[in-house]
């Protein structure tokens, strides 16, 4: 699985850090780093932290290549 997250709409809220840390990172209070390759054991928790996310700014699979640009 692959993420990418439209960091113009993240604001910052973290959600996706408490849900997936091994693939989501704080990097001071607003900057947010994230791994664009989900390791296999980390798949449900990112799909939870993209439904989670108040802005819907995390895009999984498919949606990566349609809706990212």
């Amino acid at each position: 699985m692959r993420t990418v997250v439209d960091l113009t709409r993240c604001q910052g809220y973290a959600q996706c850090v408490f849900l997936a840390p091994e693939v989501f990172e704080l990097h001071g209070e607003e900057g947010l780093l994230y791994a664009t390759a989900v390791p296999e054991n980390q798949g449900e928790r990112v799909r939870q932290a993209a439904a989670e996310c108040p802005v819907q700014a995390i895009l999984l699979g498919e949606e990566v290549s349609t809706g990212a640009r």
